[in-house]
């Protein structure tokens, strides 16, 4: 008898301990997508060596589709979309519908895109500007050989950079910088120049190698020319970490802290290398489940941040003299 109930009582912990950590799956699983980077389409007009997110595809989805899959997101909680590709503004008409429809009926706190800046219009941004919160330009160097080098342009880059910066400020918009830190830009005293540009942010990438993308002389781009260590990395950051607006982001950090939504609005696994599968099909929380994003290292790379634009600059063309 004392056995059976010796059995009978591991029985029951074993029942409860699973009914637990299903319980607390369940609850981990509920995740809010707060934060979202769309990458609509993966052509571009640049060559940059380390890029992560090649033109294996050409495809586009439909305006339609883009609608439906964003709202599906907003209806999950996100706050904030980042349009991104390859090169949003090779798609004027779309990425500007798509940005009316995000702050029009969807209502979102933030609508940001991320480009190289070679596309970017007046025309553009005083028809659309009122529905973007930030526009951040990739810029890598500001000696123009090293961007020929590392295949952001062919010598105009820098001087396109600092036109859409005045543009921004302009139209209202909150002007921003991507530097992705690699081996031809690391030793770079990047000081004088980005203090010219004064970004709202300045965010630093170590370069990344993501497999199937950049990862060998078999893909697209192959990024093992670029790579760092981590010490170098350190080095860059050391060299600029007292500018405020100065926002660094380790290979580590990086890594599974964003939610990447690709062309076939699927999330991108950065650990598996997988996609999930669409949200259009089996809505925002089952693909969730299928890829990995860790909450706390968004949060930990500053993630969340004040993303709104103020409201008396919104869709203003008096802000040529706003510090970001």
């Amino acid at each position: 008898m004392t056995v059976f109930l010796s059995v009978l009582a591991a029985l029951l912990l074993l029942y409860l301990a699973s009914t637990v950590g299903r319980k607390k799956l369940q609850i981990r699983r509920h995740r809010v997508p707060i934060s979202v980077n769309y990458h609509f389409s993966r052509k571009c007009n640049y060559e940059c060596g380390f890029c992560f997110h090649t033109a294996k595809t050409s495809h586009v989805a439909s305006l339609e589709e883009a609608k439906r899959g964003l709202t599906l997101l907003k209806e999950a909680g996100m706050k904030k979309l980042n349009f991104a590709g390859g090169e949003p503004f090779l798609y004027p008409k779309l990425l500007g519908k798509m940005l009316q429809f995000c702050k029009e009926e969807l209502k979102l706190d933030s609508v940001s895109i991320v480009t190289n800046g070679s596309h970017v219009t007046e025309k553009f941004l005083r028809e659309h500007g009122k529905y973007i919160d930030i526009l951040a330009v990739s810029c890598d160097s500001f000696n123009e050989e090293t961007n020929v080098i590392i295949g952001r342009g062919k010598g105009t880059h820098i001087q396109k950079t600092r036109e859409v910066s005045q543009l921004c400020r302009e139209y209202g918009i909150m002007f921003k910088v991507n530097t992705v830190v690699n081996r031809f830009n690391f030793k770079e005293d990047m000081n004088e120049s980005i203090q010219q540009l004064n970004p709202f942010r300045w965010k630093c990438f170590q370069v990344l190698v993501v497999e199937g993308e950049n990862s060998s002389a078999s893909t697209l781009r192959d990024a093992s020319s670029f790579l760092i260590t981590d010490a170098e990395f350190r080095e860059f950051c050391d060299k600029h970490s007292h500018n405020s607006f100065f926002i660094p982001e380790s290979n580590a950090l990086m890594k599974t802290s964003y939610l990447i939504l690709d062309e076939y609005l699927r999330f991108l696994d950065q650990v598996s290398y997988t996609p999930s599968r669409s949200i259009l099909d089996v809505g925002v929380q089952a693909a969730l489940e299928e890829v990995v994003w860790d909450e706390e290292s968004f949060v930990a790379r500053g993630g969340i941040f004040d993303w709104t634009k103020p409201k008396e600059i919104s869709g203003s063309c008096g802000a040529e003299n706003l510090d970001w």
